[in-house]
């Protein structure tokens, strides 16, 4: 009888030098786009032609890698979001930088498991988590977890506090076994994802207490002090604030001071969702309003926002190490834990938030701030709060032009006004000058409502960004609208 022989397949290239040779005209081609990328458009339409592309069955047969990459150059690398370009101010997203870009490249190229084992991305890792202690204030003990961005950092703070609340053993039996009506506050200005996590975590929307805010799209302490006492004497269980350092739409930051100290009288968790502004606190200006942060019992923020690292990682931090794990930690057998050997080391990051999953995200944060050092990301953060207020002073001096908000961090709001028009007037021309700005590629803004007036709204956490795009932006914003003007 013949003995059959198995063939052996493999993901790896045939020919290594190849691969490597294309490997590295693809770093070229990344180098040019960011050293040019000031002399390109922040923005191009996508033609149908190629959209039509990507609307195919999936492929049955390889082609030869060269010719991927010659398709990714086509249909996918001209028609980039642009938020790596200097001009790119849309919500508040970052725009990365070369070294945590070669972070994330060798990150995949390794391509571990960075959740549990003997492996020393686990202590990259932890580093980096203790370094965004260090960073905000939080004491050495207590504990954090890197996840995929604020979003996911305040559900899980959230869950630690609802896990947390008093003996109630939630974990374990549930909110239905829980007598009490619990209650989570926040300001009708804070990020949609809370409303969201409260959704998720099974207190339902309705737990949700919104608070007004005031001239400054602050929250109300008054009023959420009048609403804690009023839900208790209708037998609601208020335990969770969470204040905002930094609005999404203007900046704006909660009086932190004040809600630690409600928080410390009602006996509730006081959570900070600082996804946006956490990191400003290195900004001297802003230190001491964010001073509070140092206090919370939980934080959630973004390091792919301003600390320029590549999409995707966030951070939470909760004060108490053991109320963390205690929300999250499982140990299945399969997952048994050594003092020797591949499965000894440093505990499970999987003890302290929900996903076993995890890439080596860490590693693009620790090559950053190596390279640059928290002095230059200090530097980096004041001069983009700067360069706001530089916008709002140029606003100021047009009187075509109106400030539609306090500037607060390096968020600037503002719009075009006419004289007689009508708000729903001054609402089609901004949207107009709006669209052409993008369309044009001449910059990228985003837009907001705020008091019925809608606004232009330049969020800027871009590391390329000089004083003299704002000076292009308002003479351009200037130019567009008076074209519009004339052609009505």
């Amino acid at each position: 009888m013949t003995e059959k022989k198995h063939e052996n397949q493999t993901l790896d290239p045939e020919n290594w030098d190849e691969i490597r040779a294309l490997g590295h005209q693809m770093i070229d081609d990344l180098v040019n786009y960011w050293q040019g990328i000031r002399e390109e458009p922040t923005w191009k339409p996508i033609p149908e032609e190629i959209k039509s592309t990507f609307d195919t069955s999936v492929p049955k047969q390889g082609i030869a890698p060269s010719k991927v990459y010659e398709q990714f150059k086509t249909t996918i690398f001209p028609y980039n979001k642009g938020n790596v370009h200097p001009r790119f101010f849309a919500w508040i997203q970052g725009t990365g930088n070369p070294m945590g870009v070669w972070g994330d490249l060798l990150a995949s190229g390794m391509n571990p498991n960075v959740a549990i084992g003997e492996h020393a991305p686990m202590y990259v890792d932890h580093q980096v988590v203790n370094w965004c202690k260090e960073i905000m204030g939080f004491p050495e003990n207590s504990s954090g977890i890197l996840v995929s961005g604020g979003s996911m950092a305040n559900i899980t703070a959230l869950t630690v506090a609802r896990n947390s609340f008093r003996d109630r053993r939630i974990r374990k039996k549930g909110l239905q076994q829980t007598p009490e009506k619990l209650l989570i506050y926040c300001s009708v200005e804070t990020h949609s994802c809370i409303q969201k996590a409260a959704e998720i975590i099974g207190l339902g929307t309705d737990a949700v207490r919104k608070i007004g805010v005031n001239e400054h799209f602050e929250m109300l302490t008054d009023e959420l002090e009048d609403q804690i006492r009023l839900d208790i004497s209708e037998g609601f269980t208020p335990f969770c604030i969470v204040g905002t350092s930094g609005t999404v739409n203007t900046g704006a930051i909660d009086p932190m001071e004040k809600l630690l100290s409600l928080s410390e009288k009602y006996d509730l968790w006081f959570h900070v969702d600082g996804a946006y502004g956490a990191l400003c606190k290195l900004d001297p200006v802003y230190s001491d309003r964010l001073k509070a942060i140092e206090e919370a019992d939980s934080l959630a923020f973004d390091l792919h926002k301003w600390l320029y690292v590549p999409y995707e990682v966030g951070c939470t931090l909760i004060r108490d190490q053991k109320k963390h794990r205690d929300s999250f930690a499982v140990n299945p057998n399969y997952l048994l834990q050594e003092v020797r050997g591949l499965a000894g080391g440093l505990d499970s990051i999987n003890n302290y938030g929900f996903e076993l999953s995890r890439g080596f995200k860490a590693l693009k944060v620790w090559m950053s701030l190596k390279s640059h050092g928290l002095e230059k990301y200090q530097t980096m953060i004041s001069q983009n709060n700067r360069q706001a207020e530089y916008l709002a002073e140029l606003v100021k001096s047009e009187p075509l032009l109106e400030l539609t908000a306090p500037v607060s961090m390096s968020i600037t709001c503002f719009r075009m006004l006419v004289p007689g028009f009508s708000e729903e007037e001054l609402q089609e021309l901004n949207r107009e000058i709006l669209l052409r700005l993008q369309e044009s590629g001449i910059a990228s803004p985003s837009s907001t409502i705020l008091y019925r007036k809608y606004t232009l709204r330049i969020a800027n956490v871009n590391q390329r960004t000089r004083f003299e795009d704002m000076d292009l932006l308002v003479k351009e914003v200037l130019r567009i609208g008076n074209e519009v003007l004339k052609s009505s």
